[in-house]
């Protein structure tokens, strides 16, 4: 297994621009590239800049520029099965914005299947797979994204026998038409090999936590509270990640609702089949020991409408049955025509910050700690070993980023970079603070900076970053400039960005954060 090095490139793109011809075809004939005459009209300027990331990180240095330049060829080799993962969160933005500001462009997956395909010479598999949010219509994301057409011309160079098979795999079991109701579940095949229980134990982040107010991604709190008491704190990882030689993470560079970025880490809610064991936040305000929202936010009569709501969500969705079901609609109709006229409602701008959407969720950053350490050190059989057990790389996808109202319905930021290494969390933590924030204030980074695992960084000073822009060389000891300047998301402003006073400031790792009831280096320790 390589060493993880805490080496990050930053490139930026010619133009913060896609192309929109798929099957994204290089507007250049390079001189490594394998398939000939299949060179497109249109700039692509995400090919280039993946290139340009790959040569800037030194790969196959020897070679480049030449027919011979190899640049994945330490990592990937003939014969693998190579992943690459995307941020397929969603279909289209659910307010009519950029949908590119949510998700990955597939023309930046297809230059890194392109660096695969060169490294596998002609034997092995090349995957696209991702599990979206329940309500991410697939079909609807293939056209948009032109995912046949590349499709198609994977396959014809397969059929002439001249590489690896490729595959785009959808990894859910099910999807729903826009709500999380029994009726609108829709079932769906799901990871073709399957799902692998990683049981984290006394080295979960989230063991002392209460099950009893934990909330998740769907009604069926049942389900997951059962997986997370006490020393069973499980998730179902896809058995295409576990079982993969390689896998690539490619993410969208963007802000998030409940820990402050998307990201690698974050983005690891799309290797787990089941998504209603990832805890999304703990009910009730801190004074009464949640995190749903901060206290005093909401009046009292708006914190009546919000504990019906979630009553309702137990015991008519919850069961899922039909009749309870009908009557749920109805209520929300009736409240809709009735109550909501009368005053009796809760103001969107208030909104906002419930279910966990500010800086005070003390839960989803554990969660999300969590996957990093299932997705590093777990086996294709789910058991946690000492070392790393797949090689990894990472590319974000930072041409068009999201910010604001993320990640679903953020504001594209045409920040034109391309931000990529071997290390996952490095990578992370150089993508946070050119986004103009600074990720030691965000707990999931603080815990993995500082956690009974090593990650490969345990110093931020520590991570070189290479890059054309003088400037961005220094960002991880600059403590001032905002650099991209992406906004954060509402419940966050004022809590993360860089040069701000009103959090911790330690020098090199970032602050303890423990798991409710022991430290994270104690939890190793008793694991171990």
């Amino acid at each position: 297994m390589s060493v993880i090095t805490p080496t990050v490139g930053v490139v930026r793109a010619a133009a913060a621009e896609y192309p929109r011809e798929s099957p994204f075809h290089p507007s250049s004939r390079y001189p490594e590239y394998p398939f000939g005459g299949a060179v497109a009209d249109e700039p692509n300027h995400a090919y280039a800049a993946v290139r340009d990331l790959l040569h800037t990180l030194d790969l196959d240095a020897a070679h480049y520029d030449t027919s011979d330049w190899n640049p994945l060829g330490e990592l990937v080799r003939p014969g693998m099965t190579v992943v690459i993962k995307p941020n397929f969160v969603q279909s289209r933005h659910k307010q009519g914005g950029d949908l590119w500001a949510v998700i990955t462009h597939p023309s930046v997956l297809r230059a890194v299947a392109d660096y695969c395909w060169i490294a596998l010479k002609g034997s092995g598999r090349l995957v696209i797979a991702d599990a979206p949010q329940y309500d991410c219509n697939f079909d609807e994301l293939r056209a948009a994204a032109g995912l046949d057409a590349l499709q198609a011309f994977y396959d014809a160079q397969d059929a002439g026998r001249r590489g690896p098979s490729f595959e785009i795999r959808d990894l859910r079991t099910y999807w729903s038409n826009g709500r999380h109701q029994p009726s609108d579940l829709r079932p769906l095949a799901g990871d073709p090999e399957g799902s692998v229980r990683v049981n984290l134990g006394p080295e979960s982040l989230l063991r002392g936590t209460s099950p009893r107010k934990l909330y998740g991604a769907m009604y069926r709190r049942d389900e997951l509270r059962r997986h997370h008491v006490g020393d069973v704190q499980a998730y179902d990882l896809a058995g295409t990640m576990t079982r993969a030689d390689v896998v690539i993470s490619v993410p969208k560079l963007k802000v998030h609702k409940k820990v402050g970025v998307t990201l690698n880490a974050k983005g690891l809610v799309g290797v787990c089949t089941n998504k209603n064991l990832l805890v999304h936040y703990t009910l009730t305000p801190p004074s009464k020991g949640g995190d749903q929202y901060p206290d005093g936010h909401f009046t009292r009569m708006e914190e009546s409408l919000i504990r019906l709501e979630r009553w309702m969500y137990d015991h008519l969705l919850a069961p899922e049955r039909r009749p309870l079901e009908y009557l749920h609609r109805s209520m929300y109709w009736l409240h809709g025509r009735l109550l909501k006229p009368l005053g009796l409602g809760i103001p969107r701008h208030k909104r906002v910050l419930d279910a966990g959407n500010w800086h005070g969720n003390d839960s989803a950053w554990r969660m999300t700690a969590d996957l990093m350490t299932a997705f590093h050190f777990a086996d294709a059989d789910g058991q946690l070993r000492a070392t790393p057990q797949r090689r990894l790389f990472s590319i974000v996808d930072g041409i068009v980023g999201g910010e604001n109202q993320g990640p679903l319905v953020p504001d594209p930021r045409p920040a034109g970079v391309l931000i990529g290494g071997a290390n996952l969390l490095a990578v992370d933590l150089v993508a946070a603070r050119l986004m103009g924030l600074d990720p030691r204030r965000m707990r999931l980074y603080a815990a993995l900076l500082d956690g009974a695992r090593d990650f490969g960084v345990r110093d931020l000073r520590a991570i070189e970053v290479r890059a054309g822009v003088e400037a961005w060389r220094t960002c991880m000891t600059n403590e001032r400039d905002a650099f991209l300047g992406f906004k954060p998301h509402p419940g966050w402003i004022a809590h993360i960005e860089a040069g701000e006073t009103n959090g911790p400031r330690p020098q090199g790792r970032g602050p303890k954060y423990t798991a409710r009831g022991t430290s994270p280096r104690a939890q190793g320790e008793n694991a171990a």
